[in-house]
Order: structure tokens, then sequence, then C-alpha cells
């Protein structure tokens, strides 16, 4: 019996995934408009009380002494977080407050539109209020001026309270935009929205789609937000925003900006058929290459060419699509490809448990905290697994190691998974101990997508077998 059939009867390992999943969707809330906690940013002069409809990336204060601040509303981690929500309110872990949260969002993030950072850089003794050893954090005033239109929605992050950000980021990124339209869109599939939010939410959308056909040829930052250049990872958020927003869009009867998004959308899809890298003259076994992540400014890779943000692309997709997806032999290779990168990289990853997977990181060489191990990371190895088991259709043996690989990496996150339920960003790469931001929203949002993937991939097999 295999590792994954052998879970599936193991009423131990189901049990914690429902436990956990309760612990996720529960944390995770107390990301979605924190307006009882107060943050303040003393040597910025600064107190940030958060309104309706933000979604901070932790609810946990940190001011790198030494878990990081991470009490902003993230462009990017915040769609991931919607797009959890609207699964458990498909499940209907959650019912009415999800909705709530869902037009809270939507009416925060087109109040942002209205920013404008000329009127900050015009506060006479700005930089007088800010301690003299953090000036070196503080944004120029030229950069917070520049910051108005479609800026405001390439500028990484907010602060909670619907201000802009006053700290030197990396900016600008360009994920956001069509994540969240990917998300909205999702919820607008689902049909369980009334007339008056499907009427608050379709300017946003159409305003993220915009946004993505004006931008997506633009250099800008990766999801990790520290180089410039063109990504994989945005590249494939946004090719998959303009195919679901061409149908939306045909939909609603707009048939020459459908057809607009859909050419955009190919045209995307065809540029990162180009980010293959083949590792050899015969073409012909996808397992010798993989999918590069980025393309710097010089024309070249960089040494972060090899990536886990191209397997969290193809999820954060939803695509099945034969190139570009999980089921893209490719895609399994890149994902191959990091898995024997992280293997052999990490100690806690050597003479580990049998049945347990490999713990996953960012790329080879992070530096960041602890440098990885990644909660989302490794949930989004699972959830591929998952994916790719759903698209094996009628192959019930491949469907079934796809699903014995994606349990073996839900194995590990168990393993470093502390009885509280509790999921920092990163698992200590030699100890295996919780570092980086505690309670990391988009830890537990990777965690309900996971399961959730898992238990489409199991119906799907089921029914393959009855057929």
């Amino acid at each position: 019996m295999s590792f994954s059939a052998a879970n599936r009867q193991d009423p131990a390992f189901e049990s914690w995934l429902e436990r956990q999943l309760s612990h996720s969707a529960s944390a995770m809330l107390s990301s979605i408009s924190p307006v009882s906690i107060v943050k303040h940013r003393e040597g910025f002069g600064q107190t940030v009380r958060p309104v309706a409809g933000a979604i901070v990336a932790s609810p946990v204060l940190g001011n790198y002494d030494p878990d990081p601040d991470y009490f902003f509303h993230w462009f990017r981690d915040s769609a991931v977080v919607i797009d959890a929500l609207r699964l458990l309110h498909a499940d209907r872990r959650i019912g009415d407050e999800a909705l709530r949260h869902l037009r809270d969002f939507t009416r925060f993030s087109l109040a942002l539109n209205g920013l404008d950072g000329r009127a900050i850089a015009a506060v006479q003794g700005r930089r007088e209020r800010v301690a003299s050893e953090l000036l070196q954090y503080l944004r120029e005033d030229g950069d917070l001026a520049s910051v108005h239109g479609d800026a405001v929605a390439a500028e990484t992050r907010v602060n909670p309270d619907g201000t802009l950000d006053i700290l030197r980021w990396a900016r600008p990124q360009h994920d956001g935009p069509p994540l969240r339209a990917l998300a909205l869109l999702r919820w607008v599939a689902g049909g369980r929205l009334d007339a008056a939010l499907l009427a608050e939410i379709a300017p946003l959308i159409r305003f993220d789609l915009d946004f993505t056909l004006r931008h997506w040829r633009e250099p800008s930052f990766d999801i990790w937000e520290e180089e410039s250049g063109h990504h994989y990872y945005t590249l494939r958020v946004s090719a998959a925003a303009l195919a679901e927003g061409a149908a939306w869009l045909a939909g609603q009867g707009e048939t020459a900006q459908a057809q607009r998004c859909r050419e955009e959308s190919q045209a995307v899809l065809r540029l990162l058929d180009g980010y293959w890298v083949d590792e050899q003259d015969d073409d012909r076994d996808p397992a010798r290459g993989y999918y590069r992540s980025r393309e710097l400014s010089d024309g070249q890779p960089g040494p972060k060419a090899l990536d886990i943000a191209v397997i969290l692309s193809a999820i954060h997709s939803l695509g099945t699509e034969s190139v570009h997806g999980p089921f893209d032999p490719r895609m399994q290779a890149t994902l191959a490809r990091l898995d024997a990168l992280f293997d052999a990289a990490y100690p806690i990853n050597h003479s580990r448990a049998a049945g347990r997977g490999t713990a996953m990181g960012r790329y080879a060489g992070d530096v960041y905290c602890s440098g990885g191990a990644y909660y989302f990371s490794t949930l989004g190895a699972a959830e591929f697994c998952f994916r790719a088991a759903a698209a094996e259709g009628g192959e019930a043996h491949r469907s079934s190691q796809w699903m014995e690989r994606g349990d073996a990496y839900l194995a590990t996150v168990r393993a470093y998974t502390p009885d509280s339920g509790d999921l920092s960003e990163q698992f200590d790469q030699r100890s295996g101990a919780q570092t980086s931001a505690k309670q990391l929203a988009w830890s537990h949002a990777a965690f309900i997508s996971c399961v959730s993937a898992r238990r489409i991939a199991a119906s799907a097999s089921q029914a393959s077998r009855r057929r």
C-alpha cells in the first residue's frame, strides 16, 4: 500500500489534517480586518490603526527583534488570503462573515487607488519626526511623490490603515493586481454573491485587468522583493488573470476587451515558453531541464534561476493546462530539480523519517532569516502534486503516485508543526524550529488551499475508479 493510501486510511493523519485546517482557518481570520490591534512604529513617529478590509501578513507585532515587522497589507499576500477565504466559504466552514470580509476587502482595495504620495512628500518636517538612526530606511520625497494612479497598485504593500508605506522597499511589484483579479473572479464564479456585492467587485476586477494589460511587459521586482526584472511568477499569474478575465468580460458583453485580454494572455504564455532551460541537446527528455524563474536587466537569469516561485505560480494560477501548469512535464521536472536541491542543501532533510517529503525553501543560497525551509513552499509543493493527481484523470497509477508525493510533503509539514497548530513563515533548515514572522497568514492560507486540492484529487481518483 502506498504512503498516500495508507494516510487516507490513517485516522491519526486525517484527524491532524482536520484539526490543523480548523486552526489555520481561525489563525488566518485574525489577519483579516485586525481593527483591534494598534501598531506603533515609534522611531518613525507613526501609529497605525487598521481599518476594515485590510489584511496583514502577520497579526503578531514584530520590530526586527528578531521577528520582522509584517504589519502591512501586502497586495500579493492579501490576494492569497482572500482566495483561501473563498475555499472556507465554499466548504461552509465560514458563512456570512466571509462575505462581509470580501466586501470590506473590496472597498479597502478600491479606496487605495485614490492615494497620492505627493501629499505626504509635501508635509513639512516629515524627516524631523524620524529617529536619526532610522532615516536610512525612510523613503525619499521624490519616491513618495511618484506614487499616484497606477503606481499605487505597484506599491507592493501599504499600511493597514489605508495609508502609503513610508519606508524604503522594493518597488514596483506587478503580481498583486493579477492575483487579486484571479481571487475575485473565482469568488464571482462560485455563484454565491448577491447582485449588490457583484456590483462592488466588478470595478476592482476591471481595474486589475486593465493594470495587468498595461504593465505585464514592464520589469518589476520578484515575488521575494529582491531583484528587478521579468519574472516567471508575475508573468504566469498575469496570463491566468487575463485568460479568466477574458471569459468574465465576454459574459458581460464586453467582447472587444475580452478579445484583447485573450490575445495578451497567449502572448504571455508564448514568452514563458522561452523560460525553459534545456540542459542537453536532445530535448525529448524534459527531466533534464527546468523553467527559470527570472530574466534580469542584463538578460541573464541570475543565481536564483531555480526558484520555488515557479511552482507557486502553477498553483496560484490554478491551471491544469498542458503547458505552464501541474500537468506540464517541464513544470514537473522543475519541481523535481527543486526537490533535489533542497534535499541536498537542508540538514533536516538528511536521514529524514520514512514517508516524509523534502522540506522546501525558496532558492539556493537563501539567507533571509534562517534561509528556509518555508511552510508555504513545502505546502505549495504538496498542492502541486495534488493538482497533478487530479489532472491525470483516468491514469490511476500516475494519480496515486502524485497523491503519495503530496502526502509525503504534508507529513513533513506535520512533523514541524507544533501541537498548537501555529505556523510561522519558516522552519529552520537545521533544527526545524519556527523562525521569521509568527502566524504568517500566507502559511495558513497555503495549508487551506493544499487540503482543498487534496480533497479534489481524492474525489477525482474515486470517480475514476468507479468508471
